[in-house]
């Protein structure tokens, strides 16, 4: 989704589930934002996921990278659990 819509999708998601509730989310990362082919991607390293969920509320549990058990450079995908307060 495009970065002006992530606060309010990242609200709702906040709004739908009762405290102590756990959101997990599982993304390709990186630092890019746009279209490729017919998909949108929003690209974003743990730092700047984890402030957007900590400004809609949620307290970052753990996160990790996949797939498992390679370099960094070849784990693609972010994967973050988080808990509303």
């Amino acid at each position: 989704m495009p970065s002006e819509q992530l606060p309010a999708v990242l609200a709702a998601c906040y709004r739908a589930l009762r405290p102590g509730g756990i959101l997990f989310s599982s993304n390709p990362r990186g630092d890019s934002e746009g279209w490729q082919g017919q998909r949108y991607g929003n690209y974003m390293e743990f730092e700047q996921n984890r402030e957007c969920l900590e400004q809609a509320g949620f307290t970052v549990l753990h996160h990790y990278y996949r797939p498992e058990g390679l370099p960094l450079n070849q784990q693609p995908w972010l994967a973050i659990v988080c808990q509303r307060d």
